[in-house]
């Protein structure tokens, strides 16, 4: 029952999520929706960040498990582009709320995953130290956070898909010089 009632609540708050902005979401409206009292909110979360915590951490978990290989930056952002995509609202509510700082430690952790991923394998073989195979990741893993920043910043606009595509050009390119 008690895997049942968090399941509950979290579908519950991310439905509300794509109704209405963060802040008017009170955990007594949230129980009242979900059919539970109060005790049984708090058995399972301290807070309302709490929650948002864990799913935005099972949303990462979700996204870095379902990625598998990379075979290229564009995979791996059309993975994170995707998901993002289908549950828009509840992202963008979270993302202008004061519990922003849950969802960039996880966006960060995405982003880290996808580069690593990608280039790692391929950073195996150049002739690049241990230390620059570092900072190229860190740089890349940078972009890729910034860029999907501006993403969000900007309502998640439609034509991310083009952008992501030209961005991954210029990151080959970029790419290919540093190997040289």
């Amino acid at each position: 029952m008690t895997n049942f009632t968090k399941k509950e609540i979290k579908n519950t708050f991310l439905a509300m999520l794509e109704e209405m902005p963060l802040n008017q979401i009170t955990v007594k409206a949230l129980v009242a929706r979900c059919g539970i009292n109060r005790n049984s909110f708090y058995y399972h979360y301290q807070d309302i960040p709490a929650l948002i915590e864990e799913i935005i951490t099972e949303d990462a978990d979700e996204i870095i498990s379902t990625c598998g290989s990379i075979d290229s930056m564009q995979t791996g952002l059309k993975a994170v582009l995707d998901f993002a995509s289908s549950k828009r609202k509840a992202i963008l509510h979270i993302f202008n709320s004061v519990n922003r700082d849950i969802f960039e430690r996880d966006l960060w952790k995405v982003c880290e995953y996808v580069v690593s991923e990608y280039m790692r394998p391929i950073l195996s073989n150049a002739k690049l130290s241990e230390f620059d195979q570092e900072i190229a990741i860190k740089f890349y893993k940078c972009e890729c956070f910034g860029f999907a920043m501006d993403w969000l910043n900007n309502g998640m606009e439609e034509e991310a898909q083009a952008q992501i595509d030209r961005f991954c050009e210029f990151h080959t390119k970029m790419f290919e010089q540093l190997l040289m």
